[in-house]
């Protein structure tokens, strides 16, 4: 798994892309809540970098993966817990938190993968719930 500097656009991508593709598949209602919330600006990428980030993900996961399922169980709390470390400046960790919500909640249905890289987010970073999953 690639590695990313400590608060890095890319460090923060990542983590919002594994929410995005956590349930294995990835709606249109997921990406277009991404376009609209400007995640590539958001998070300060380049524009159309967040794609790039999500396909480099993938490749990664997949790289030494066999198993099937959703794809964040090719990730163990281990490696979770070491892609979250990368991120930890407060304003950054809100604003990932406040787009993968937005990415699982967008098809009105948040998927159990999804729901565990939320929790996983929520607990390492110590954050609350944002308002939109809370009365999901």
């Amino acid at each position: 798994m690639r590695t990313y500097p400590r608060n890095s656009p890319e460090a923060a991508a990542r983590i919002v892309a594994l929410a995005l593709i956590a349930d294995g598949h990835v709606s249109r209602s997921e990406i277009d809540a991404l376009q609209h919330l400007q995640v590539d600006r958001e998070l300060g990428l380049a524009p159309g970098a967040f794609a790039t980030h999500v396909h480099q993900l993938c490749e990664d996961l997949l790289m030494g993966a066999y198993a099937s399922g959703p794809m964040v169980s090719l990730i163990d709390e281990a490696t979770l817990a070491s892609l979250l470390d990368e991120v930890d400046a407060p304003d950054l960790q809100h604003k990932v938190l406040r787009l993968v919500e937005a990415a699982a909640g967008a098809d009105q249905h948040l998927a159990d993968a999804e729901a565990t890289v939320i929790g996983a987010v929520q607990a390492h970073w110590g954050l609350l719930p944002e308002p939109l999953l809370r009365a999901a």
